[in-house]
């Protein structure tokens, strides 16, 4: 039988997993762009580690979506064209409905109320408003809806979804909702929620989704793209 009693905790994130952080939150916040080419030896220099990591952070990347790799020409920030950022919506409509239609039929009260905090987070975040805290927020809580279903494969299907959605909210930040649309939006949902109707809740996904996709296609950045 195998063991892994030999093995200690680790007391801190592993290298590769800082530096994948690290990199994403480059790419998020616009410092470095879709299409960018990344540099093992400027990011080893950069970072001040040594290249190992940092390959290994690129490869998690990749598998996340993020990166993509071309042999011979090097690893760059991923770009969506209009049809991925469409699929991606649609597949976060089944996925949340999915997930609603479980949480209803559990009538969770407890994970309700997870959703009712996370919307007064989004809400503080709006206040505040500066667009990458009201997008992260705003993510969390779709997170927290997927994971109140209870259910781990649809929590693994929407993390891929989840750093897909990112890159495509990099692209919005002047046509973002402004606070005082994507408060109430998300109100209304948990209050379908908490009401039991069912419908209504789905309606008001589809229609979140829907908004987002007009947003994208309306904004400049896809007009004369490949896409």
């Amino acid at each position: 039988m195998t063991t892994f009693d030999s093995l200690k905790p680790l007391t801190s994130a592993p290298t590769s997993a800082v530096i994948a952080d690290r990199i994403t939150e480059a790419i998020m916040s616009g410092s470095v762009e879709s299409g960018s080419r990344l540099d093992e030896a400027q990011l080893a220099t950069r970072l001040g580690v040594s290249r190992g990591p940092i390959r290994e952070a690129l490869q998690r990347l990749v598998a996340q979506g993020l990166l993509v790799s071309h042999r011979g020409r090097g690893t760059f920030v991923a770009t969506l064209d209009l049809e991925d950022v469409i699929d991606v919506y649609r597949c976060r409509a089944v996925t949340e409905g999915a997930a609603i239609r479980l949480l209803m039929a559990a009538g969770d009260a407890d994970a309700i109320a997870v959703l009712e905090d996370a919307v007064d987070r989004l809400a503080e975040a709006a206040r505040g408003g500066e667009w990458h805290e009201i997008t992260e927020v705003d993510l969390r809580f779709h997170e927290s809806l997927v994971a109140a279903a209870g259910s781990k494969r649809l929590v693994r299907m929407f993390s891929t979804l989840l750093v897909e959605t990112r890159m495509c909210l990099i692209r919005l930040r002047t046509a973002y909702p402004v606070p005082e649309h994507i408060v109430p939006q998300h109100r209304h949902l948990v209050a379908a929620i908490k009401e039991g109707d069912e419908a209504r809740a789905l309606e008001l996904v589809q229609e979140h989704m829907d908004r987002a996709v007009a947003l994208q296609v309306d904004d400049a950045t896809f007009h004369g793209s490949d896409g």
